[in-house]
């Protein structure tokens, strides 16, 4: 077994640091507020900074909101670089911007470190079932070391590349997802204004071309008002404000990507902040001037 630092604690972090701990690991525990206790109970020591984390672990594993927060506890003062040595393993999971995780992982491999980028998706329920897909930038033989601790946490696990392609394959993701649920949420609104139950609209479309699991899923809490946060709207922003970002930075245009951005920032302007992403139909039911049920 391994000894793993495992930094980033929230809703994310904690259940994939417990799957870990299940599977017999030793954990080293860093997180912005104090260290779960049922982690403690379970065998994990809270330690008093990232640099600590780093000291005493093989493998160093961040699992937080940002870029920036990403690189205040890889180079800040007390950071991870503070408590490396030659040899160990950084695997950052948090969705953060493909251009900056290539910097990151340039200055970590230069302490003689390898550096792998491992953006994850399925939200709270993979995370707590172990079911995440892990998307997974870095060399072959550091993603084959890390492949016991992916197994522990998710079922769809892929090299991609190199540095920086598993956040832009996590990127393309939610690009991909922000744009179905948007589209999801036009067709359902102009059904209920045509006049056509939009609940036996979607189960209708369920069985032709048009069924996704964002029509399952998303489709079923639009019809049912139910936006109870699964993946916060300002976390979809947060991943769409990288797309566009990191779009503008190679020239590259992603003219819906930014639409669909616009209707998340008239959700949050709305307080929707907290919302599920699914609630960006309530954007467009502004728009309409109707409710869909």
């Amino acid at each position: 077994m391994t000894t793993i630092g495992f930094i980033g604690l929230g809703t994310m972090g904690r259940p994939m640091a417990a799957h870990l701990l299940k599977a017999g690991h030793t954990l080293l525990l860093k997180s912005g507020r104090q260290v779960p206790a049922d982690l403690v109970d379970a065998g994990g020591k809270a330690c008093a900074s990232a640099r600590e984390v780093a000291e005493g672990a093989e493998i160093v594993v961040t699992m937080l909101p940002d870029t920036p927060d990403v690189e205040a506890v890889l180079f800040g003062e007390g950071g991870v670089a503070e408590g490396l040595s030659p040899g160990k393993l950084v695997i950052d999971m948090s969705s953060i911007s493909p251009i900056a995780t290539k910097t990151f992982a340039e200055r970590i491999r230069a302490l003689g470190c390898d550096y792998l980028d491992a953006p994850v998706s399925g939200g709270e329920v993979g995370a707590k079932a172990a079911s995440l897909t892990i998307m997974v930038g870095g060399p072959d033989s550091a993603f084959e070391r890390a492949r016991p601790l992916f197994e522990a946490m998710g079922k769809t696990i892929t090299l991609v590349g190199e540095n920086g392609a598993g956040q832009t394959t996590k990127v393309a993701n939610q690009i991909i997802v922000a744009l179905n649920i948007e589209a999801v949420a036009e067709a359902l609104l102009f059904a209920s204004r045509a006049g056509a139950d939009p609940a036996r609209v979607r189960e209708a479309l369920m069985g032709g071309f048009a069924t996704s699991r964002v029509l399952e899923v998303h489709g079923e809490r639009m019809v049912k008002r139910s936006f109870a946060p699964g993946f916060r709207i300002e976390l979809h922003q947060k991943d769409l404000n990288l797309a566009l970002e990191n779009g503008r930075a190679l020239g590259v245009p992603l003219p819906n990507t930014a639409a669909t951005q616009q209707l998340f920032s008239a959700c949050a302007a709305q307080g929707g902040k907290g919302w599920d992403h699914s609630a960006v139909i309530k954007a467009l039911e502004g728009m309409a001037a109707h409710e869909i049920g």
